[in-house]
């Protein structure tokens, strides 16, 4: 016996465990050299991807970096235990690699969902040398892909685990009537959902209204289940789904013009004048920078009230904003009243005249 074995003898380890400590410290360190190796692997790519144009690589490389270097580990840990249980013939190997199995799964539907997540991001907003997709859009086809990524999961676990895959889905066939009854109002909200999707009625952002029900305000979320809208008070309104395929809705936010429609007054003492003030009128509209003059454009009498000769101006607003709109309403109200007083007229306001006859104004004064 040499004096490494009388040393090791002494502590009460033989050379047979003395070898197989250094293999595993060894193994050790081959891990983690080689998370190492990995996680500045990565680095450099990152950097070589961000001096290109193309924005895909970047997205990979962003989704698969914490989900490999969790792969790292739980490979090298697995292949360090299983060489432990080797050399003590224990009975830990297959238990090992079914859990090495199961992680392995986990992590790679994490990375899909990662990834699906960095696309729906990016498609999201406007690229070097592409525009922006519809946020909906995006966001739902997003969520039918991460569904189907995780339902697709639970099946190979389930068949990794000896379940019967044919049996869950025969099971499922029969079970899921009972379930579609019971749970009818989640479906139709969930076909609801969908159908928005489809049909892109509203988009996140768009204010609606329903003139069937008191819905109005800006879209803020649109879920499987719920739309939620913020309205005008900054509350937030929760509407189901399944609400919006028995009621009508108007999306403002995609109209094209605004229309201006008011009604003016003037004296029946100035019904001499209304023709030219309606033209004034129409001649200031046609040349205002505001107003789009290639949709309908109207200055017209209206009718002869019971105080005053009406017409009325219909046009439309180049602009759609809102807060814009009624700045250049307010301004072509005053140029209207400016119109009517440079033609020595006047808006009317509710007044009665009292026409006394010649005989009656006798009577009145001899009485």
């Amino acid at each position: 016996m040499n004096t490494m074995d009388q040393l090791l003898g002494n502590v009460g380890i033989d050379t047979s465990q003395s070898l197989l400590l250094s293999k595993v410290f060894l193994l050790v360190l081959a891990v983690l050299l080689f998370n190492f190796l990995v996680r500045k692997l990565f680095s450099r790519l990152a950097l070589q991807l961000q001096k290109t144009e193309n924005e895909w690589d970047d997205a990979l490389l962003d989704a698969a970096r914490i989900p490999l270097a969790w792969g790292v580990w739980v490979v090298g840990i697995a292949w360090v235990v299983g060489i432990v249980s080797d050399a003590f013939d224990a009975d830990t190997l297959s238990f090992v690699v079914s859990l090495r199995d199961t992680l392995l799964i986990v992590l790679v539907s994490w990375f899909l969902i990662r990834l699906v997540n960095v696309f729906v991001a990016m498609l999201a907003r406007p690229g070097k040398h592409r525009d922006a997709w519809d946020k909906t859009t995006v966001e739902a086809m997003g969520k039918l892909v991460k569904a189907a990524v995780i339902i697709t999961s639970i099946l190979a676990l389930m068949q990794h685990f000896g379940f019967s895959i044919s049996g869950v889905l025969a099971f499922g066939g029969v079970g899921g009537i009972a379930i579609g009854f019971a749970a009818k109002d989640l479906l139709s909200n969930f076909f609801g959902g969908l159908m928005i999707y489809m049909d892109r009625q509203f988009s996140v952002g768009d204010w609606i209204r329903s003139p069937d029900k008191e819905i109005e305000g800006t879209v803020e979320y649109i879920g499987w289940r719920i739309t939620r809208i913020r309205t005008f008070d900054m509350r937030p309104l929760y509407v189901p789904n399944a609400t919006f395929t028995s009621i009508s809705v108007e999306n403002p936010s995609r109209m094209h013009n605004r229309r201006f429609y008011e009604t003016f007054g003037l004296r029946y003492q100035d019904q001499d004048k209304v023709q030219a003030i309606t033209l004034a009128v129409k001649e200031m509209l046609l040349a205002h920078t505001a107003i789009d003059t290639q949709q309908t454009l109207m200055v017209n009498v209206n009718t002869f009230n019971a105080h005053s000769v009406d017409f009325f101006v219909y046009t439309f607003t180049k602009t759609t904003n809102w807060a814009e709109f009624h700045g250049i309403k307010q301004e072509l109200l005053g140029l209207i009243g400016d119109i009517v007083a440079e033609h020595n007229a006047d808006f009317a306001f509710p007044t009665q005249t009292i026409q006394l006859l010649p005989q009656q104004v006798v009577d009145a004064g001899g009485s």
